[in-house]
């Protein structure tokens, strides 16, 4: 990915990923109550950030690794 796919791409990607599992994990934790919808979006608030930087940070070593165990795996067929 070239230009502002780079930094747009992991923005995208970790608000899809957050907003789904902060759901399943607040459901999980509380049940569905009455300030189920609250909780959960105070969940999505806090946790997206954390995932973007994360996955900024992230992105580029598991490209490097999901590489390697390519090419290994591929070197053992």
């Amino acid at each position: 990915m070239e230009g502002k796919a780079k930094v747009i791409f992991p923005v995208i990607i970790t608000a899809v990923i957050v907003f789904v599992v902060s759901a399943v994990v607040t459901f999980t934790n509380i049940g569905l109550r009455a300030d189920f919808v609250p909780r959960w979006l105070s969940a999505f608030i806090v946790g997206w950030p954390v995932a973007a930087v994360t996955a900024f940070f992230a992105i580029p070593h598991v490209r490097r690794l999901t590489q390697w165990l390519a090419t290994t795996i591929e070197g053992k067929a």
